[in-house]
């Protein structure tokens, strides 16, 4: 039969807590002991950078030698965690007999405590333990915090309390949305989707849960703002906990502040939960990086719903031409052609690397590769249609020098 331990929580708030050692494995035990309050002190001739800058912080005291005696004195909890198991050894003793409750690193089951396998959530702290199976406990613990996460443990004393959420969704890729945004999405009464948001996360919704489509597509049926906010408003003051999930951030090309304004106006609360942009990841899984070292040192994300022309533009086009590094073109298939020409004729070189990725992170994306003088007529020749971003820049022909496959 396994070894029991009893399971406690310590409050260390304001406590010393002696840490011997500071290595990878002082480094990963640190930070949840600096959340927790405690006056962390490390005793060790060296320290890995990260606990190094800890110590430059303030956030732990680091005491740069070997372990002496008396360094227990006053503490009220210890982790010994030097590559030296004689230390660890002489460590654990003088805690027990000063009695101390100690944690072993290096032999769990010789220290008078072990640590958990441990994780939170809206409160709760989660603690597996598994007689030093650490890997089976390390399992346990994702799997619940996944569940708790996603909903399928119904946590009813964490439930929110009426009002709205606005969620950016991410670009697509149902995977790709926040931990925080799809266990908010798991627990609302009312979601209000876009088309571009993560669709396939819709379908894992209770049955109560009502979905109102609020796409917005380009050139065709749409919700009016003012329809989807009043929506929003409606839902909230009714006692609903509203989601209202968009694609990539809510605050990028996204409207989001848009609504935040709406609903404080109607004094409605609100929780804003940042999601993934489209602008750099949806690049990304195409192999474009939107920066790249002595390549790009800037990036700019323009919005492609206006013409360069157009007096209700708000973009410098000939100061976009005449930058170095990365242009990325938002919502600007149907005006790539007037993009283009304006970029060449205020200075940008027709040979720019251009690339177009439609319904990026999706089973249906498309990755067009071209230049800045050809990609006009590429896409139509393609047939790109929107979604898509446009990325413009030296980082849009990167691709090309990766390894190529053997056949």
């Amino acid at each position: 039969m396994a070894e029991q331990h009893y399971l406690v929580g310590l409050d260390l708030a304001g406590k010393r807590v002696v840490v011997v050692g500071g290595g990878t494995v002082a480094q990963r035990r640190l930070p949840k002991l600096i959340a927790a309050g405690a006056r962390v002190e490390v005793i060790s001739p060296s320290v890995t950078p990260s606990v190094q800058a800890m110590a430059d912080a303030g956030e732990i005291t680091w005491v740069p030698r070997r372990y002496a005696d008396g360094d227990l004195d006053a503490a009220w909890y210890v982790l010994t965690c030097t590559s030296d198991s004689a230390v660890n050894a002489e460590v654990a003793a003088a805690a027990d007999r000063a009695r101390v409750f100690c944690v072993r690193a290096d032999a769990g089951s010789e220290g008078s405590a072990v640590t958990p396998a441990t994780g939170s959530y809206e409160g709760l702290l989660v603690g597996v333990l598994a007689g030093g199976e650490h890997s089976r406990s390390a399992a346990v613990r994702d799997g619940l915090l996944t569940a708790l996460r996603s909903g399928a443990i119904d946590d009813r004393a964490a439930a929110p309390p009426a009002g709205v959420a606005l969620v950016g969704g991410g670009p697509g890729d149902p995977e790709l949305i926040t931990v925080r945004g799809r266990r908010l999405l798991a627990q609302a009464d009312v979601v209000v989707a876009d088309r571009l948001g993560p669709r396939d996360l819709l379908d894992e919704l209770p049955p109560h849960v009502e979905v109102i489509d609020a796409a917005k597509i380009p050139y065709g049926r749409a919700a009016t703002q003012r329809a989807i906010n009043d929506a929003l408003i409606t839902h909230a003051r009714a006692g609903k906990f509203v989601v209202r999930l968009k694609g990539g951030d809510n605050y990028v090309f996204g409207r989001g502040f848009e609504e935040l304004i709406a609903l404080a106006e109607a004094g409605v609360p609100v929780t804003v939960v940042p999601g993934v942009t489209s602008a750099f990841a949806v690049p990304a899984l195409a192999d474009v990086p939107v920066t790249h070292r002595g390549v790009a040192h800037e990036v700019v994300v323009v919005s492609g719903h206006v013409a360069p022309d157009d007096p209700a533009s708000l973009t410098d086009w000939s100061a976009l031409a005449r930058l170095h590094g990365t242009i990325v073109l938002m919502m600007g298939v149907e005006k790539l052609p007037l993009f283009a020409a304006t970029l060449v004729r205020n200075g940008r070189s027709p040979d720019t690397p251009v690339a177009v990725i439609q319904e990026g992170t999706m089973r249906t994306e498309r990755v067009l590769r071209s230049t800045l003088d050809k990609v006009a007529d590429d896409v139509v020749t393609a047939g790109i249609r929107p979604p898509a971003v446009t990325v413009i820049g030296p980082v849009a022909g990167l691709a090309s020098e990766l390894p190529q496959p053997v056949e």
